[in-house]
């Protein structure tokens, strides 16, 4: 017997009221049914939808893909689950494609220099002499060079958004602010507030790109960001560089993709603030966790809201990098469910040891993954080798041997 598409089954839902339906009640079946739920303004409403339509054969399939773009997140990654594990060719093409925002540049190696790259984009200083000549494809950086005080700052800014094109950028790269050190980044943080009618298509921001030689990482000084925030909701990416006094208040934002926070120590206060952020479509979380003697006083208990799920739950990047207790990190993430909704697990500039990548090893989910990177750890070459075999793309360089160092004989890579 051949099924009909659009027949009524004992999953449809009824329009119209309780079972039975009144006369004036439709019922929503069949794959009909599943397409009109996909357009409702409703985000559950089209999760149920998506949720259904596998039951309608190969047209229910191809609804599935089309929600990869659908957008929600929410919406996108409830059809990213169930398609995840089919082998039809024009569902590994669309899992692909889906799995292609990336943030390129984080897969180099850290330096203490100026960026070179931001947001997928080239970074150049801005020279007011020059202007504003390529506001999509460049990532222009304001900051204050040496024996240049925080007026100096404000001045460039200024210059900056009041060019002609400055409501084109996309993306703002915030250098040293003050010479002296002597305010902290809620100067940047106001000034752009204030700007944000003058920026109106800003999609990216970073603040912090600061040499080694101009301020150590773990004494930038850092404010509450959330103002923001809150000015840019068109907001993708954030990426912040120290985590002194670092603070993240209570908002919702719909659209940011990715948050990135390089430290030398990241306060637990800090992380709880984040992991208490509603972000619905975030998709790459990188934290540098650092040293205790840095104010990096976070453990595994920290982390468990990120690695369980519960605060981000459509993260296809997770970095936690430059951490003194990587082990438990590598323990713990393959008991979550997390593990199974990556596309990249970064634990770069770690402690990791061989025990910690043993429990990777021994986690299927891992070769799932498209990229792990363990760059900058202390694993010997044999785990290097046999984690080779792997079926993801393995990122491992240099690694480095177990020291006396001041008692602690693994420490992370990145403090002062």
């Amino acid at each position: 017997m051949i099924n009909n598409q659009n027949e009524p089954r004992e999953f449809d839902a009824v329009l119209g009221g309780e079972s039975p339906p009144p006369v004036q009640g439709a019922v929503l079946g069949g794959i009909e049914g599943v397409k009109q739920r996909l357009a409702s303004f409703l985000v559950k409403a089209r999760i149920d939808a998506v949720n259904d339509a596998l039951k309608y054969g190969d047209a229910g399939l191809d609804l599935v893909i089309a929600a990869l773009n659908d957008e929600s997140s929410l919406v996108q990654r409830s059809a990213y689950l169930l398609l995840r594990e089919k082998i039809e060719s024009q569902v590994e093409q669309a899992i692909k494609a889906y799995k292609s925002w990336r943030l390129t540049e984080r897969s180099e190696w850290y330096s203490d220099h100026r960026v070179s790259k931001f947001a997928n984009k080239k970074v150049e200083d801005f020279d007011p002499a020059i202007g504003i000549i390529d506001p999509n494809g460049i990532a222009y950086a304001v900051r204050c060079e040496y024996e240049e005080d925080v007026e100096v700052f404000r001045e460039k800014l200024n210059i900056l958004t009041q060019h002609p094109s400055a409501s084109k950028i996309e993306a703002l790269v915030i250098g040293m602010w003050d010479e002296d050190g002597d305010y902290n980044s809620g100067v940047v943080v106001n000034a752009l507030v204030q700007a944000k009618d003058k920026l109106k298509n800003l999609k990216a921001i970073f603040i912090g790109d600061i040499e080694f030689s101009e301020w150590m990482i773990s004494i930038i000084d850092q404010s509450d960001i959330s103002p923001l925030l809150n000015a840019y909701p068109q907001l993708e990416i954030i990426q912040i560089r120290g985590g002194s006094n670092l603070q993240f208040s209570q908002l919702q934002h719909k659209n940011l993709k990715a948050i990135i926070i390089e430290t030398g120590g990241l306060a637990r206060q800090t992380i709880a603030q984040i992991c208490a952020l509603e972000l619905p479509a975030l998709q790459h979380l990188e934290l540098w966790l650092g040293s205790r003697r840095y104010g990096g006083n976070s453990s595994i208990d920290d982390l468990m809201p990120i690695i369980s799920g519960e605060s981000f739950p459509t993260l296809s990047y997770l970095g936690l990098r430059n951490s003194e207790y990587s082990d438990d990190i590598a323990r713990a993430l393959v008991n979550m469910p997390t593990i199974k909704f990556l596309n990249i697990l970064d634990l770069a500039m770690v402690t990791l040891s061989d025990e910690g990548a043993e429990a990777l090893l021994n986690c299927s989910h891992v070769n799932k993954l498209d990229i792990l990177n363990v760059i900058d750890n202390f694993l010997s070459a044999a785990m290097i080798e046999r984690l080779s075999q792997l079926d993801c793309q393995l990122t491992y360089g240099s690694q480095r041997r177990e020291e006396n160092y001041d008692n602690h004989r693994r420490y992370c890579s990145i403090a002062e």
